[in-house]
């Protein structure tokens, strides 16, 4: 998959197609490889990078939503389930089974969450992926040997997904790409062609080299998440914003603030959220937060309440407090909640995804979440190709295997996310023996990673490996900042680059990790 090969194409073609879909994150993506499976020639547009925003961002849980379950959203648990199961199989390599374990610390609590995740096994159904059962005291701090044991009664473990978001989007570009698809990033829709009121394509600049394309489509797709309104506004100036954006932090910290497999998932805190400790990557994810936000940007930044407020919640549950020289790295990622008019507490707005289509044509799908992604591309896919007056076609997803998909290898393989490309970069290391090095001694990632990254996975920026094809930045953001020179200069070499584009990308990528570092 090359940006340069695929461009060409598009430049030669100058065909009509039949979707075009504005955004890379999750949704779009998903829409992408939907509407390309099916046979239908797709086009994709993106902004940034794929998942740059809030896609990258996420809690990495592939979850059918405890929460969601005590606010009795029990239709929105059963779809989630039941995609985290047709995720698993699908993208083995990236997503994986995950104990959680719930400490209780009242009396009732066993009871209560015992029952609840009875509950929660029942409606995955045949897609579960183990019982839940109640455990001891010393069951407990046998697996979680940090967990604060004062007043610790025992607990509840139940089973959810954990994945590697970016990862995901780099494979869903890929699959799209295999199926005949056309993903390009680093194109930004600048306004919408029409003929009288209706959309029949758009005008877009390539940010790279600032040319400018007409693109003709039958239907438009705008997946663009918490920038939905936007593109809505761009269609009509008049048109009502639906986004009620949300952000939520997390922090880094290091393992042995949760030394084994198990994840945290603590059910109280002040705003009413649940809290998580994830292993990730041999670090620990600790979130999240639901602050409202106001304006919406590709870098949002975590709030010094928000910050207090993970580190504060995290101590009740650990022996050993976190401090803000612990955080390796914290990031802010915005959630594109659909609004529904009833207030301001965006815990409480509803995580179901939103279908839309305007009077021109253009056909808008927000809110939802990772998990769902597939299915709100298949209900996107179908109302599109109503809009666009296509012919019929099935959905072919939830069977269809996500590129990179390898069922048997060593789970503690870093390399093991790239699942059956692993091999060809072991092959890259083999053939140039320097690319066999690791970029820093402090996380897993060879130099030949980069080089695979520019040649087959898109990646234009320095920011593109470390944030989001390789999760540097986010799991060590000053190790991050060592790394970038090295891999600036393997980038260089590849997309034959000077010295300057060099200088340019260490200067940007400085600026931007510095603000994931606590100071």
């Amino acid at each position: 998959m090359n940006r340069r090969e695929i461009l060409a194409s598009v430049e030669k073609s100058g065909q009509c197609w039949d979707f075009i879909v504005v955004g890379g994150g999750a949704t779009g993506l998903g829409v992408g490889v939907d509407a390309a499976s099916r046979g239908y020639k797709t086009i994709l547009f993106e902004q940034h990078d794929f998942s740059k925003g809030t896609s990258s961002r996420s809690t990495k849980l592939v979850h059918g939503g405890v929460r969601y379950l005590r606010q009795g959203n029990v239709s929105l648990v059963i779809e989630a389930l039941h995609e985290r199961g047709l995720l698993i199989h699908n993208a083995p390599h990236l997503v994986s089974h995950q104990a959680f374990i719930v400490p209780v610390y009242e009396w009732w609590g066993g009871p209560f969450y015992g029952a609840g995740m009875k509950v929660y096994d029942l409606l995955a159904g045949k897609l579960g992926l183990g019982p839940s059962k109640r455990l001891s005291r010393q069951e407990v701090l046998t697996h979680i040997p940090t967990l604060e044991p004062d007043g610790l009664r025992g607990g509840v473990v139940y089973f959810d997904g954990q994945f590697d978001d970016s990862r995901l989007a780099v494979n869903l570009a890929q699959t799209m790409f295999e199926h005949g698809g056309t993903p390009l990033n680093y194109f930004q829709v600048r306004e919408f062609i029409k003929t009288g009121d209706m959309i029949h394509g758009v005008l877009v600049t390539d940010m790279e080299s600032g040319r400018d394309y007409r693109i003709k489509g039958r239907v438009v797709v705008n997946a663009t998440g918490v920038f939905a309104d936007r593109l809505l506004q761009m269609d009509d100036p008049g048109a009502k914003k639906i986004i009620s954006p949300s952000q939520g932090v997390h922090l880094i910290l290091e393992k042995e603030f949760l030394p084994g497999e198990d994840a945290v998932m603590a059910p109280r805190t002040e705003d009413g959220r649940v809290l998580f400790a994830v292993p990730w990557h041999g670090k620990v994810i600790v979130g999240t937060t639901d602050t409202p936000v106001s304006e919406v940007g590709l870098e949002p930044r975590a709030l010094e309440e928000e910050i207090e407020f993970i580190l504060k919640n995290a101590a009740v549950y650990l022996t050993k407090d976190p401090r803000r020289a612990d955080v390796k790295s914290v990031f802010a990622g915005l959630r594109p909640l659909v609004h529904t008019g009833r207030g301001k507490n965006t815990a409480a707005i509803s995580r179901d995804h939103c279908l839309l289509v305007s009077e021109s044509g253009l056909v808008t799908i927000t809110g939802g979440k990772w998990t769902t992604y597939r299915k709100m591309a298949e209900d996107t896919v179908n109302q599109a190709m109503v809009v666009a007056g296509l012919n019929e076609r099935e959905c072919v997803t939830k069977n269809l295997r996500i590129h990179g998909w390898l069922e048997h290898f060593d789970f503690h393989d870093p390399l093991r996310y790239y699942g059956c490309d692993a091999a060809f970069i072991r092959k890259l290391a083999r053939g140039n023996p320097g690319l066999g090095e690791k970029l820093h001694p402090r996380l897993p990632y060879l130099k030949a990673e980069v080089v695979w990254a520019v040649r087959e996975e898109m990646a234009r920026t320095v920011e593109d490996f470390l944030a989001r094809r390789s999760r540097s930045l986010f799991l060590d953001a000053q190790a991050s900042i060592e790394m970038a020179p090295e891999v600036a200069r393997l980038m260089a070499c590849e997309l034959k680059a000077d010295d300057d584009w060099q200088k340019v990308q260490i200067e940007d990528y400085i600026k931007l990790a510095e603000g994931y570092m606590l100071g």
